[in-house]
Formats: structure tokens, C-alpha cells, sequence
């Protein structure tokens, strides 16, 4: 028989699992997602998240409380009688009562190879880290962060020029058909679990506003990781010096040069195809956008803001 199951997720990258559960039959009784948030230029719409709007158009009851530690809520939860629980960057945590409500426990779509990258920013962190490698788990969750056993895993290359947001779209499609699989299995009674390593353990803590700006003494591969790692959003950025005045422009896609820059101060530009020296070798910017435009190719973006061979931008 289908499983009853209570989807918990919010972005866009959990829409396809929870597309996937349904269309494979399962009685998705309630599906719970982060509160609508203000949108629109001046903030004043609420707009309900990718997952609320897409459970609303599958008929779904939506909850979208703001935390799940009172008696009520978890009161709420657990009179749903689920089977199981299906977690897939929801962004809230689950305490204990809400965990150990459904029947056969509560399972959380992980886009890193656990034990690496535990926590809110797996996909960024995997590829500001220069990491070849990652992957999606199913995990049984309990109270502590991503440190549940593992049930299923699916591994997936990460290219030199792959960005954030390539990956995202990749890993999103993976977790659908994992997850899927997953909940058959457990509805078969066949999902065995297994402990996570002790060893490997790393931390993808969440993207501060701090570390977005690029930092061009470092090498030139930690940089071009640094860019595609936070592109699309929320995008590496740096500083050019335009009259009077400072202007933020953001970095959507680069490239290590071969043979790089010998005693250029980082930041300088050494060429007419923005080509940058780093603390060691040098990075070409190869997509860019100002505040408030549209993403531009390096050669579009050099007709309007002419970067001249020899300045220092950062």
C-alpha cells in the first residue's frame, strides 16, 4: 500500500521530490514549508514559498508554522498519523516528538557524500572547496545535524567549470528518484540503514554576506571556485573604480589561465579579456553583471564599462 507521508521542504530544489512522491502514488497528507516572505519592491506581498505554491497546485494541505517546539504544533503534526516524513531543505529543525511521530521514522534528502558537508550549505561549500565529487544521501534523521544513519547513495562529478547552480539542478533531480526509491523500499520493509563513518566530518555552514567579495591574492583556482560555488546567488562580487565612484559588479563564471601572472599585484588586470592576476596565477572573468543589470559576456560587458589593462579592481 502507499505510504502516508508528510512532506517538509521550501526551495525550488525539494519541488521535484515532492512531484516525484506523489506521482508514484503516495498520499501526501500534509506538506509543511517556511512561511510566505515578504517580495515585490517595496516587500509588502507575502510570496509563499516554491514548495507551498507547488503543493497548492497539487491539492495539498499546506502548514507553514515558524517553529515546531510548542505542544500544539507537534500535537498538529502527529495527529496526521503519518507513516513517514520526508525532509528535503525544509530549514527548520525537527525536535524529538516531531521525529519520533510518524510510524516508520522521518527521512532526509542530503545533497553531500556524508559525513562531508553536514548542514546548510552542502552544493556551495563542495565547490568553493574545489571538491571532483558529491552526491546525494537518504537518511534516517534524529536530533542531531545530519548525523542520522544512511540509507541510500548516489554519487555525481562535479566538473572544473560546473557553478552552484548547475549542480543544484543536477542533485535536485537526483534526490527526487533517490527519495523515491527510498520510500518504496521502506514501504516494502527493505530500506536497511547504516551508520555514518566517525571520520570525514565537515561543516557547510551557511553563506555569510562577509565572504561573498572576492579575495584576489588568493590563487587563481581558489578563486575561480569561489566564484562558481556562489553563482548564481548569492553571487561572488568585487569593486571597479567607475569616475568618482565605486561600483559592485558580480562574477557568474571564470577561468584559471594557464601560465597565470608573475609579479602583478592581485586584483590587476592584465589584458583587453579581463584577465586578472591572483596571488598566484591568474583568473579570466568571463560573465559579469552591475547591480541592477542583466548578465553580461566579458567582450558585451567591456563595450559599456571599459576596464582598461593595468588597473586594479577588488
Amino acid at each position: 500500500m502507499p505510504l502516508r507521508i508528510i512532506f517538509m521542504g521550501t526551495p525550488a530544489y525539494a519541488v521535484p521530490t515532492l512531484q516525484a512522491l506523489h506521482e508514484a502514488g503516495h498520499e501526501i497528507v500534509a506538506v509543511y514549508s517556511q512561511p510566505p516572505r515578504p517580495a515585490g519592491r517595496r516587500g509588502l506581498e507575502l510570496k509563499p514559498s516554491p514548495v507551498h505554491e507547488a503543493a497548492e497546485g497539487l491539492g495539498i494541505p499546506v502548514f507553514t508554522p515558524k517553529s515546531l517546539k510548542s505542544d500544539e504544533e507537534q500535537a498538529a503534526f502527529k495527529a496526521l498519523e503519518a507513516d513517514a516524513a520526508v525532509v528535503v531543505a525544509y530549514g527548520l529543525l525537527l525536535p524529538k516528538p516531531v521525529l519520533d511521530a510518524p510510524r516508520l521514522g522521518a527521512w532526509n534528502g542530503h545533497a553531500s557524500l556524508l559525513p562531508r558537508w553536514r548542514g546548510a550549505a552542502p552544493i556551495q561549500r563542495a565547490i568553493m572547496a574545489g571538491d571532483t565529487t558529491t552526491g546525494v544521501m537518504i537518511m534516517q534523521m534524529d536530533v542531531g545535524l545530519d548525523t542520522g544513519p544512511v540509507a541510500l547513495t548516489q554519487t555525481v562529478d562535479i566538473s572544473a567549470s560546473m557553478t552552484t547552480g548547475e549542480l543544484h539542478d543536477t542533485l535536485a533531480g537526483v534526490t527526487a528518484k533517490l527519495m523515491t526509491d527510498a520510500m518504496a523500499r521502506l514501504e516494502r520493509g527493505e530500506l536497511p540503514v547504516r551508520v555514518q563513518p566517525e571520520q570525514g566530518v565537515s561543516y557547510a555552514a551557511k553563506i555569510s554576506k562577509e565572504e561573498t567579495r572576492v579575495d584576489f591574492t588568493r590563487t587563481a583556482l581558489d578563486v575561480h571556485n569561489h566564484i562558481r560555488g556562489l553563482a548564481p546567488a548569492p553571487g561572488a562580487w568585487f569593486e571597479l573604480q567607475t569616475g568618482d565612484r565605486a561600483e559592485r559588479v558580480k562574477l557568474l563564471a571564470s577561468g584559471v589561465v594557464a601560465g597565470g601572472a608573475q609579479g602583478e599585484v592581485p586584483g590587476t588586470v592584465l589584458d583587453e579579456q579581463l584577465t586578472i592576476a591572483c596571488g598566484e596565477g591568474a583568473v579570466r572573468l568571463l560573465r559579469l553583471q552591475k547591480a541592477g543589470g542583466k548578465p553580461l559576456s566579458a567582450q558585451d560587458f567591456l563595450r559599456g564599462t571599459p576596464v582598461a589593462p593595468g588597473a586594479v579592481i577588488g
